[in-house]
C-alpha cells in the first residue's frame, strides 16, 4: 500500500511531464479550432464609417480565398502585426478583411489612418457577437477561408515573420493547389 502511494504521483509526473515536453516544439499560435474544416458562421457586419472598404458578409467569403484577421486599436500586438499584414497582401495579392472587434469607431479610423489599410473590407464588430461564432477570444487572431467560404486555417495572437513563412504561406499555397 506504502509503495502504491509513493509510485501514483511519480507515475503522474512523469506522465505531466511527458505532455509538457511534448508540447514545447508546438506553436502557441496554432490553435485547432472547432471550426477548421466547416463554412465561415453566418454573419453580417457594417462597414467602418469613415473608411473607403465596404463592410461584409458570409457571402463575401465566396468565391476567392480570403483571409480573416480580428483586429482592435487598442490591442499592442495588433499594432506589430498590421506591417506584416500589409506585407503579406503585397506579397500573395489574397483579399484581407478584416474584423474590427469591440472597438470605437473613431479609435479603428485613427488606428487605420496611422498605420494604413491594407483590408479590402472592414466589419465593424461592436457587440463582439460575431467573433464570438468564430471562436475567437482574443486579439489578433487571423483565418484562412477558401474559395468556398469554408476556414482552413487558424492563428492565434499576432503572426510573425516566422508563423507567416512556417504556417500562413504554406496553407495559402495550398489552397491554390501549389
Amino acid at each position: 500500500m506504502r509503495i502504491a502511494l509513493i509510485v501514483a504521483p511519480l507515475v503522474a509526473l512523469v506522465a505531466l511531464v511527458a505532455v509538457f515536453a511534448l508540447s514545447i516544439d508546438r506553436d502557441p499560435g496554432l490553435v485547432r479550432s472547432v471550426l477548421i474544416d466547416r463554412p465561415a458562421p453566418q454573419f453580417e457586419l457594417a462597414a467602418l464609417d469613415g473608411v473607403e472598404v465596404p463592410g461584409f458578409s458570409t457571402q463575401s467569403l465566396q468565391g476567392e480565398p480570403t483571409l480573416v484577421n480580428v483586429f482592435a486599436s487598442w490591442c499592442v500586438p495588433c499594432r506589430a502585426e498590421h506591417p506584416l499584414l500589409e506585407a503579406l497582401k503585397a506579397e500573395t495579392g489574397l483579399r484581407l478583411f478584416g474584423i474590427n472587434h469591440n472597438d470605437p469607431p473613431e479609435n479603428a479610423r485613427a488606428f487605420l489612418a496611422e498605420l494604413g489599410n491594407p483590408y479590402d473590407a472592414i466589419g465593424v464588430d461592436q457587440d463582439r457577437r460575431v467573433s464570438i461564432d468564430w471562436g475567437v477570444y482574443g486579439v489578433p487572431e487571423t483565418f484562412l477561408v477558401n474559395a468556398e467560404g469554408v476556414i482552413v486555417y487558424k492563428h492565434v495572437g499576432p503572426l510573425t515573420p516566422d508563423s507567416i513563412r512556417r504556417e500562413v504561406l504554406p496553407a495559402i499555397a495550398a489552397l491554390r493547389g501549389q
